[in-house]
């Protein structure tokens, strides 16, 4: 491609609004254009990069006896009422009423389209195992968009659903999906790491995540300091904090006036307290039932560990339930009182250290102090459970061992979804003694723009992206420096020798001086530079630099060919890349 046809709009400031360096990098190399919040138009360099990804997950894909399909970016809501994942979903799904009245939803994933087509296809053991996947764009309406493609509300995913008569079955598809991602994200130069992971909104029995480490990730990995245990912040767990023994008298309770005093750190400060004495109350729903979780000051509900220890969805309780069950505005509820009020009360281990703590009173502007666990709230009974529901954090440990915390970017995800989908959707067959089952799932999915990202964030310099060979949009570039007719022919023969080759060349032809071509090459990031000038002419060479390298290497001009094709091989070897 010569670049004075191309749509390569570089930028020299960093945009305003672009907080890390992927979102930074993709804006000024012209890989990409915002168009809304959240929404991007991907321009000529960075669809070819996409295209490459996506190339590389359809190959392996392909290899691993998956199957292409397309499923509508419109889905009728109904399907998504039926498994009730509107609900799971909740503001994040994006739908319209059309002119006949019927709601669609715009595809935030697709268990639901892809399990009624198995419904309709799938009747015999026969028939299974089965794994259909997809390459789409994908909406999900986030609240807060950010960090260009990490966090956008329109995305390209390959979305992957299997199905089997049995749970072996799952097993061996689940297996190969694994190997197959972990082939897919080192041919795409990727250095990732692999946590256990809660299934969140898709439910299931297991999950792994495939996580690239990233200062600028918003996903926290959390790994044992001998490296034996990995997981993501939402599922790793941690070792109950040794629990205090009741075994002496303790003040009655008593009730202090605090007015508007409705956080942690407010009541701390209030009453000269550490968030180690305080007891930690959110109100949450299931359904119709009401759900007490409890958890020392200091720490954090896990959202998904308290969803697994209740068994379904839950959502925090809005205010007017909060209301009417404590008789207190948000802020001042406690576990005093309410046991009989509530479905279940969820204790986090971490409450059993507290002797006599703090907590709300149920009554607006108070709290009570000298509370009690065990004498004031009981810790036993058909509706209590005693758990880990808190977030690790620094100092914790598990099986012993000291918990580390890196940052890091998911690019991809499996599970084990059972019959959640299949049962509810109707996607059954017949066994081989004729007794009808629901399909046993599994789901297998790939953040396409996020490798990219990715990719950027681990791979860049001051100067600009430095990306790995099988997903940059040209392998080589060819930045004359100079514009004389000796120098523009000699790059032309390398050009026209390189693309005969099959080599992907960018070549800068434009009337620019050598300076600005040399910046806006590294910008891009293109792995290999061939730089032709009056002096290297002269002596018959060429200038030959690896972009992630600073030493050039001068080469015959007849030579250069041979040698673009053996870095060209090497690098590919790098990666294990097919060449």
């Amino acid at each position: 491609m010569r670049y004075s046809k191309a749509l390569i709009p570089t930028v020299k400031e960093v945009p305003s609004d672009a907080e890390i360096p992927s979102h930074q990098l993709m804006l000024r190399a012209g890989l990409m254009r915002k168009l809304a919040s959240g929404t991007y138009t991907y321009l000529p360099l960075g669809w070819r990069t996409l295209t490459k990804i996506m190339n590389i997950v359809r190959q392996e894909m392909n290899k691993s006896w998956a199957q292409e399909i397309l499923m509508p970016a419109v889905q009728p809501m109904e399907l998504w009422e039926t498994t009730g994942r509107n609900i799971d979903y909740g503001p994040t799904m994006a739908y319209f009423t059309d002119r006949h009245g019927r709601k669609n939803v715009l595809a935030p994933t697709a268990e639901e389209v892809v399990t009624s087509i198995a419904a309709g296809e799938i009747n015999s053991y026969k028939q299974l195992p089965i794994n259909l996947y997809q390459i789409s764009f994908k909406f999900r309406d986030e609240f807060r968009p950010r960090f260009g493609v990490l966090r956008s509300r329109e995305f390209i995913m390959k979305d992957a659903y299997s199905f089997h008569s049995d749970e072996q079955s799952l097993d061996e598809t689940y297996k190969t999906m694994y190997e197959t991602y972990k082939r897919i994200f080192s041919r795409c130069g990727l250095k990732y790491v692999i946590v256990e992971a809660e299934s969140g909104e898709m439910g299931g029995s297991g999950s792994h995540q495939f996580t690239v480490p990233c200062e600028s990730g918003e996903d926290v990995i959390v790994q044992t300091e001998d490296g034996s245990y990995a997981a993501n912040i939402e599922k790793a767990p941690v070792d109950a904090l040794p629990a205090k023994t009741v075994n002496k008298d303790y003040k009655p309770i008593e009730e202090i006036h605090t007015p508007n005093q409705k956080t942690i750190e407010e009541i701390c400060t209030f009453l000269k307290a550490s968030a180690k004495e305080m007891i930690k109350t959110l109100v949450y729903k299931s359904g119709n039932d009401l759900i007490l979780a409890l958890v020392r000051g200091d720490f954090e509900i896990n959202p998904e560990k308290l969803r697994c220890t209740v068994g379904k969805s839950i959502e925090l309780a809005d205010e007017a339930t909060i209301k009417n069950l404590t008789g207190a505005q948000v802020g001042f509820a406690g576990p005093v009182g309410l046991t009989s009020k509530i479905n279940k009360l969820i204790i986090d281990h971490s409450v059993l250290t507290i002797e006599a703590g703090i907590t709300g009173a149920n009554k607006t502007d108070y709290h009570i102090k000298n509370v009690v666990p065990g004498r004031d709230f009981p810790l036993t009974g058909n509706n209590i459970i005693i758990a880990d529901i808190r977030n690790a954090v620094e100092g914790d440990t598990y099986k012993g061992k000291k918990l580390i915390f890196k940052r890091g970017i998911e690019v991809g995800q499996v599970f084990k979804l059972g019959t959640k989908y299949s049962a509810k959707l109707g996607a059954k067959f017949l066994d081989k003694d004729s007794t009808e089952k629901p399909c046993i799932m599994g789901c297998y999915g790939i953040g396409i723009n996020r490798i990219a990202a990715s990719a950027i964030e681990i791979f860049h310099d001051n100067d600009g992206i430095i990306w790995p060979i099988s997903i940059a949009p040209y392998e080589v570039i060819i930045t004359p420096a100079g514009n004389s007719e000796e120098l523009s022919a000699a790059a032309e023969k390398i050009y026209n020798e390189l693309m005969a080759c099959g080599v992907e060349v960018l070549f800068d032809d434009r009337d620019a001086r050598g300076g600005v071509k040399f910046k806006d090459a590294d910008l891009l990031g293109i792995p290999i530079r061939i730089t032709i000038g009056a002096k290297s002419l002269a002596e018959n060479n060429a200038e030959i630099k690896l972009r992630r390298e600073k030493e050039i290497t001068k080469v015959p001009l007849a030579q250069v060919k041979e040698k673009i094709l053996q870095l060209i091989e090497k690098l590919k070897a790098e990666q294990n890349v097919d060449a």
